[in-house]
């Protein structure tokens, strides 16, 4: 049987507060032409909070990019979210030629890793919040964000679901806080090589509600696009990330409690390591091709297990 899911459905104005205008190019939730530089942004619907939020322009499409989540997002990073990525939202945002600030809330899952939201608006919810500051050095462009989060969520805590002999979050949800940082820094290195970096942590008290079992992550890599061998539309990516859990979740995890993702049943944990490449192959302005490689050492925390090498391969179309 046929199942629809809407994943984006939104409304967006622009307020230009006049002065200088810049030119836009086409691309995904968003058309072309030209906007003040300095304006306000308001978008409310269903969306990512990726759309808008904890952008990079060297690591943030899996698509064509990289594809490990602690890669091409900041991966403590819990926002909110369905199954699919996307939830109901609105977001404000002031745009000013070397900075801009953006906030906005958003409808949480009704419990962990589920596509029904949580509908008690006011009392719970997730507030994000970030700062974008730009500059040149050696007249290479480049950007850091600060992000700050805070989810109001029904969520179990990992030390109360310690105490359960069946180490079962289930008899500790109630209505908890999650709060988190993360520090992003795209910089171009030339016109052609650009450097990307992210660093991420969450307080680790309670589960995580949409992303993935990660409390703390340090991330950063190199983009080169392929005009020295005659590709210039093409893409190569290296980058490497560690991964790490708070002591209440890897002591919940190692007592055989199950993660959004991460639920082996016992862990004999460690950090997990992470090195990934891949390469871009452009055909047209219509399709591309991507080869990726993932070398990961203690997969999903475990010394136990691994290391793991992951193989992928993509085809992308946009029309």
């Amino acid at each position: 049987m046929p199942i629809f899911h809407l994943h984006q459905a939104f409304i967006r104005q622009t307020i230009g507060l006049g002065g200088e205008q810049e030119k836009v190019e086409a691309d995904a939730n968003q058309f072309s032409g030209k906007r003040y530089v300095s304006r306000i942004t308001l978008t409310a619907g269903k969306f990512s909070v990726a759309d808008i939020f904890d952008d990079n322009r060297y690591a943030h499409d899996p698509r064509k990019g990289f594809l490990n989540w602690s890669i091409w997002a900041s991966g403590a990073f819990d926002y909110a979210a369905d199954q699919f990525g996307f939830t109901w939202g609105a977001v404000a945002e002031l745009n000013q030629k070397s900075w801009a600030l953006r906030a906005g809330y958003f409808l949480v899952p009704r419990m962990s890793n589920v596509n029904t939201f949580d509908l008690e608006v006011g009392r719970r919810g997730s507030y994000v919040a970030e700062l974008e500051t730009r500059y040149v050095i050696g007249a290479q462009p480049g950007k850091v964000r600060l992000l700050a989060w805070l989810n109001e969520a029904f969520s179990g805590s990992y030390r109360d679901a310690l105490a359960d002999p069946t180490i079962d979050l289930a008899p500790s949800r109630r209505t908890r806080s999650k709060y988190g940082f993360g520090v992003n820094v795209e910089q171009a290195l030339s016109d052609d090589l650009g450097f990307f970096s992210r660093l991420s942590w969450n307080d680790g008290k309670s589960e995580i509600m949409s992303f993935t079992d990660i409390d703390a992550s340090a991330s950063g890599g190199l983009v080169w696009k392929g005009r020295m061998w005659g590709r210039p539309e093409d893409s190569i990516g290296l980058a490497g990330a560690v991964n790490g859990l708070s002591s209440a979740h890897r002591a919940f995890l190692a007592a055989g409690g199950l993660g959004i993702l991460v639920d082996d049943g016992q862990l004999n944990y460690r950090p997990e390591r992470i090195l990934e490449t891949y390469y871009t192959y452009v055909i047209d302005k219509y399709w591309t091709l991507t080869a990726d490689y993932q070398f990961i050492v203690n997969p999903a925390y475990n010394a136990d297990r691994g290391p793991v090498s992951i193989f992928g391969a993509r085809v992308h179309a946009e029309f």
